[in-house]
């Protein structure tokens, strides 16, 4: 289905890969008359960054983006951090959506409330407001945001617009306050990897076969790790613009930085139907464009897919999984792994006379709830049920518009008359406030995510459910057969109307256009949970760690950081939020960093017993060093960040006394980003040191200071253990001026606080 080639290649006009030694290549060229480029620049990805490059001979690439958009998990704490920070204007298009937590069903009025102040904030900086319910985040920037050769930042991990010409970034909130306060986004120059498709996909295949296939080549090696996709060929023309949209989001699975695809008359139908002709210009390759490396899909070669818990590139076709249901005890033995005897997790339970039953399919978000997608499962279940059992569909259209267009060619009331439920435009099964299955249930989603507890359980409660991801057309075969794991292949998909007609009218009505119109006198409307942010101390001379939480997954998702779910409710209240750290991965983390937090405290006020008698055993001078010595809890995690760009899942650390992470890598930059903008020592070990520390341990890092100050980047260290001292080396490397300064402030805010702003 995929090869990869792992070196540099070059493409000619579009179309032709060439690959091979790089003398080989160049002789491939100069067959044609061509010259070799070692650079980056004759790729879409790069015209699109360097057009939006402020300072083009600068190392890194400093960008100002068009637009930004959030939603309301975010958009409260990126105001109140930019209002601390001397906001007075909006400077370019943000938009706010209400589609994280617009059901309002936990915590009382705060979300709500959150709703209120985030309309308030749309009138007094100059901003957009879209109402809840009336479309995911994502859908509204394609809907309304996106143009080709344009770039968007959300604070949101999904952010990809790729399949429209738009650069898209997501990262985590103070990264959009940079932008509200016209700096830039700095990056290095990111390496592009060719996503050369070929082919037509086989009926029954759908857009998340491709995705999670994909997912599954890549990122377990982390070979497209923070580089851009840039997906050109043959095969695009063959992909309706919903099929193009719902892989690029899925690029966000890979752990890539962006998306940038090849526009066609597809693309530029796209923009007549959404009323904006005007933001489509053809988009393709130089002549000549030279790519890092290259992934050739043969779509006809794609099978249905699923991705088996817990995470979107445990990818198998569902024909083997049919075949080996066995499968399934893996996935248990991860689950063991993870949580212990914390749950009793049986999926063999699923295997009933050889057949795999399943408890739940939800078609939703910004992946699934597309107008084709929705279409095609009505088109498998017309005339059809999906029975009495215990297996139940809901549906959740992307946008109202999709769902007026749903309404309109029937094919709402064709999935109705089968049984399943439609439910308002809202991302929540995609995070777990929406849809959580019974205990031990297993529920297929055609949703971005299937990380541990993204579905909604608490394993510290003794509950756990999963999803297994899948496309909307393989859910639909599966309710045609009441629940029996099926391939879309296997059944028959009769065709459909595709005719789709975009109703802007319900947006002219119902968004609040306040770009360019700030009121300043306006007030906000900040509700009981709506709180700034805590006092936050600059970095001292020395600093002391205490392991509050030690980590050795392969992975650690920000889910697991900061569980999504009801806990994002309370979003807009940094102290109440940062209860929930690591609850359900390390419940005794919070009490634990409270504790450093609580100590150092004490030091502040030279009362400390517990920092002397640590400081004692590594320095003659403990008093004095003490003065000088910043105490903080620290998180060890191999490969810590996979996932959501939130940033509560760095702050959360730092409002309880968090000042380090440590890992042998970053799973991503935009998590490294939100630790950096949290004055959170972003640390890493050699791949050599083995680090079998324990909670409870301390970390001395002498002269940190000093060290980040002057860019050191190779900073000694010691670990503190009832056993005995250790030495260790720490790595804080590619800091730039401005992040340097950051950490030395304590924080962004403090930061900008600092230049007056």
């Amino acid at each position: 289905m995929l090869e990869i080639i792992n070196h540099g290649v070059h493409l000619v006009n579009g179309r032709t890969l060439i690959y091979g030694t790089k003398e080989e290549q160049k002789a491939q060229l100069e067959a044609l008359g061509l010259k070799e480029r070692d650079d980056r620049n004759g790729t879409l990805a790069y015209s699109v960054l360097n057009a939006h490059n402020t300072r083009p001979d600068d190392e890194k690439l400093r960008i100002r983006f068009d637009a930004l958009i959030s939603h309301d998990i975010t958009y409260v704490g990126i105001i109140q951090t930019a209002r601390a920070s001397g906001l007075r204007e909006f400077p370019l298009p943000y938009a706010m959506t209400n589609c994280h937590n617009s059901l309002c069903a936990v915590g009382g009025t705060i979300n709500e409330d959150d709703h209120v102040f985030g309309l308030s904030a749309a009138k007094k900086y100059g901003g957009i407001y879209v109402p809840a319910n009336q479309a995911v985040i994502h859908q509204y920037a394609r809907e309304m945001m996106a143009g080709c050769g344009k770039m968007i930042l959300g604070s949101d991990s999904h952010t990809r617009y790729g399949a429209l010409g738009t650069m898209a970034v997501g990262e985590g909130g103070p990264e959009l306050v940079k932008q509200l306060l016209k700096n830039t986004w700095d990056v290095n120059p990111p390496q592009v990897v060719l996503v050369y498709l070929e082919n037509a996909p086989k009926p029954g295949v759908g857009p998340h076969d491709v995705a999670i296939a994909l997912c599954g080549a890549v990122f377990k090696e982390g070979l497209v790790t923070n580089k851009v996709l840039e997906f050109v060929g043959p095969g695009v023309e063959n992909l309706s613009m919903d099929f193009r949209i719902g892989i690029d989001v899925m690029t966000t699975e890979t752990a890539c930085l962006s998306s940038i695809w090849e526009t066609d008359e597809k693309v530029k139908n796209y923009f007549i139907t959404h009323g904006r002709p005007g933001e489509y210009k053809e988009m393709k390759p130089d002549t000549v464009a030279y790519y890092d490396m290259a992934i050739r899909i043969d779509l006809s070669k794609i099978e249905s897919m699923i991705a088996l818990p817990f995470h979107p590139s445990n990818a198998y076709t569902v024909h083997e999984l049919q075949q080996n249901p066995e499968i399934l005890y893996e996935v248990e033995k991860a689950a063991k792994a993870q949580f212990g005897d914390k749950v009793d997790f049986r999926l063999k339970d699923k295997i009933v006379g050889g057949k795999i039953l399943v408890d739940q399919g939800i078609i939703a978000g910004c992946a699934g709830g597309m107008f084709e997608n929705i279409c095609e499962a009505a088109a498998i279940l017309d005339g059809k049920d999906i029975g009495d059992g215990y297996f139940n569909l809901s549906v959740y259209p992307s946008s109202v518009p999709v769902n007026l267009a749903l309404i309109r060619n029937g094919i709402q009331g064709k999935l109705l008359e089968a049984g399943a439920v439609f439910k308002p435009c809202f991302c929540g099964p995609c995070f777990g406030a929406g849809d959580v299955p019974a205990n031990n249930g297993l529920s297929i989603r055609h949703t971005t995510r299937n990380f541990p507890n993204r579905e909604g359980s608490k394993p510290g409660d003794g509950q756990l459910a999963s999803v297994a991801l899948m496309d909307s057309r393989s859910i639909a075969a599966t309710a045609l057969n009441k629940g029996v794991l099926t391939a879309a292949t296997d059944v028959e998909i009769p065709a459909y109307d595709k005719e789709y007609a975009f109703e802007k009218g319900v947006y002219e009505k119902r968004v609040y256009q306040g770009f360019g119109k700030a009121q300043g006198d306006y007030e906000l409307k900040l509700g009981p949970n709506i709180t700034d942010w805590p006092e936050m101390y600059a970095l001292e001379d020395n600093l002391l760690l205490k392991l509050a939480a030690v980590i050795h997954d392969d992975v650690t998702t920000t889910d697991e950081l900061i569980p999504s779910g009801e806990t994002s409710s309370y979003r807009s209240n940094p102290l109440r939020l940062a209860e929930f750290a690591l609850s359900r991965r390390i419940p005794e983390y919070v009490g634990r960093a409270k504790a450093v937090a609580a100590e150092e405290k004490k030091r502040r006020e030279d009362e400390s017993v517990e920092v002397l008698s640590v400081l004692s055993r590594v320095t003659d001078n403990s008093v004095e060093v003490a003065k000088h010595t910043q105490f903080g809890s620290c998180i060890f995690a191999c490969r810590p960040g996979d996932g959501s760009a939130r940033e509560q899942a760095a702050s959360c650390q730092k409002v309880l006394g968090g000042f380090g992470n440590i890992c042998y890598e970053f799973a991503t930059k935009r998590y490294r980003s939100n630790c950096i903008n949290w004055g959170i020592l972003p640390f890493t070990i050699s791949r050599d040191t083995e680090f079998n520390y324990a909670d409870g341990d301390y970390i001395f890092v002498p002269g940190i200071r000093d060290a980040v100050k002057n860019g050191n980047e190779e900073i000694p260290a010691k670990v503190i253990t009832e056993n005995g001292i250790n030495d260790i080396t720490l790595y804080v490397k590619g800091l730039t001026e401005e992040e340097k300064t950051i950490i030395l402030e304590g924080c962004l805010m403090n930061y900008y606080k600092a230049q007056g702003r």
